[in-house]
C-alpha cells in the first residue's frame, strides 16, 4: 500500500512571517529535493494557532498534516518530518 503524501504547511501569517517564518522558506527548496514525493510543502495565510492560544511566543507554527510544530525551525521541522516518514514506513 502506498503511503500518503505528507502535506508541511508553513504559516505566513504577519506574527510568523515576523517571529521568524521568513526564515522557513527555504523548506520550499529543501523538502522537495529531500523527500521528492513523499511531502508536499505549501505556504499558509495564516494556520490560526497563536489567535485560538494566544501563545504569539510560540510563533513561527508549522503544521505537518494535522501536528502543529511550535516555534519552527528549519531544523526541528525536518527532524519532525524524518519522524512522520518513519512511522509511515512502519505501517
Amino acid at each position: 500500500m502506498e503511503n500518503k503524501k505528507i502535506t508541511v504547511r508553513v504559516c505566513v501569517g504577519t506574527t510568523c512571517f515576523v517571529m521568524g517564518g521568513a526564515n522557513l522558506q527555504e523548506l520550499n527548496d529543501i523538502i522537495p529535493r529531500k523527500y521528492g514525493d513523499k511531502a508536499e510543502v505549501l505556504g499558509s495565510n495564516c494556520l490560526g494557532l497563536c489567535s485560538i492560544n494566544w501563545e504569539y511566543s510560540k510563533a513561527p507554527y508549522v503544521k505537518i498534516d494535522e501536528d502543529v510544530v511550535s516555534e519552527a525551525t528549519t531544523e526541528k521541522v525536518l527532524a519532525e518530518l524524518d519522524k512522520k516518514i518513519a512511522e509511515q514506513s512502519k505501517e
